[in-house]
């Protein structure tokens, strides 16, 4: 798709409203999608870690979701150079990342991450913790690979997630994003091909969200009342992208209710493709179904700026720009409220001010060498 000659004057017009998630007043539309670096030894963010997000802070970015951080649980990741948020000096580099994107004119939340049956036993950064899920199952799995969690074991992974947002409020942060997307830990709970849980965790669609509901309940406890909870969840799943949490709109509110009426203030809607429409019968897409059905602000996420899905990049493919008329078309008719960048953002530092002044012929096609280096 082309950008016509109107296009960049509209699209900084549109992306640089501010909009307000919770207590929070975010300057523009345009966010820093989540994005897994491998760029902090011992968990440890740097100051390279530091100057990579303040960079793009500066350079327009209104909204940054850190990359996923792991919460204070021995089986949350499965990296030791993967960021953690729990300990003194994964806390101190944060603190440092906080306020560098805050003097550029930014705001910043920490994707707070717990990985669940995709750890394998032995893995870093705590090499004897178990694999633990739900079922105890690995996607695409009949047998059990892991452990299923006993009551004592979701207590403590709902006490891990509410300190790490506890800290990320007091070292300066403005508020958090819960993963449940992905595959990972939370959404192992709300897809039925990983929860085969008979308690009150697993059944219907909302006995599986019931774990989520109780990490975002108490998260909701540990914080200030306007410090915004962001919740991010998706339909695929990592080696199974055409799973589905929901078939219909009325499956994914049956989803959605009680984690909003838990504490959520905005959810993250991540697709592989922002412009695919979700269910048949309706041209809106994930975040456009899920601001319906909530009310509640949405983010959307997907290829935005690129011909080609993120997968290909894991395949050492790069991506052609792509005109984002459609993404404008979508913001002005209030079908969500701002737009996660990715992989556009990585290749270019710059993108944000470069789409809102108005400069989009200047827009750089992806590399798939941009995820080897922080730039």
């Amino acid at each position: 798709m082309s950008v016509t000659p109107s296009a960049p004057s509209r699209a900084a017009e549109i992306l640089s409203r501010p909009v307000s998630l919770n207590g929070l007043t975010v300057p523009n539309r345009i966010v820093m999608a989540p994005m897994t670096r491998e760029f902090s030894p011992g968990g440890i963010p740097g100051d390279d870690v530091v100057s990579y997000y303040a960079r793009r802070a500066a350079a327009g970015v209104g909204l940054i979701v850190t990359e996923g951080t792991y919460v204070g649980h021995p089986s949350a990741g499965l990296s030791d150079s993967i960021p953690r948020f729990h300990g003194e000096e994964q806390l101190a580099g944060w603190a440092k990342v906080a306020a560098e994107v805050h003097a550029a004119g930014g705001t910043i939340v920490p994707q707070l991450w717990h990985i669940g049956m995709v750890r394998e036993q032995g893995q870093p950064p705590f090499a004897d913790a178990p694999a633990v899920g739900p079922s105890g199952l690995r996607i695409g799995a009949d047998e059990p690979t892991g452990r299923a969690m006993t009551q004592d074991d979701l207590d403590d992974v709902i006490d891990a997630f509410a300190e790490a947002a506890a800290a990320a409020e007091r070292i300066g942060f403005d508020g958090i994003e819960l993963h449940g997307a992905h595959g990972y830990l939370l959404d192992q709970f709300l897809w039925a091909g990983t929860n085969r849980r008979t308690d009150s965790y697993g059944g219907d669609p909302v006995a599986r969200t019931k774990f989520a509901a109780e990490i975002v309940a108490a998260v909701r406890e540990k914080v200030s009342a306007g410090f915004p909870i962001l919740f991010r969840y998706s339909q695929w799943k990592q080696d199974a992208y055409q799973a589905r949490l929901a078939e219909t709109p009325q499956e994914l509110e049956a989803i959605l209710a009680p984690l909003a009426a838990a504490g959520v203030d905005a959810f993250h809607a991540s697709t592989r493709r922002y412009w695919e429409p979700e269910f048949d019968g309706s041209d809106l897409n994930l975040a456009g179904w899920t601001k319906k059905l909530t009310g509640r602000p949405v983010v959307t996420v997907g290829s935005v700026g690129l011909d080609g899905d993120f997968f290909s990049a894991f395949r050492g493919e790069g991506s052609s720009t792509r005109g984002i008329d459609d993404l404008l078309d979508a913001l002005e008719r209030d079908e969500y409220d701002l737009v996660a960048v990715g992989r556009a953002l990585l290749q270019d530092p710059l993108w944000a001010r470069k789409v809102l002044d108005g400069r989009t012929g200047e827009l750089q096609a992806y590399e798939a060498s941009a995820l080897k280096t922080l730039r």
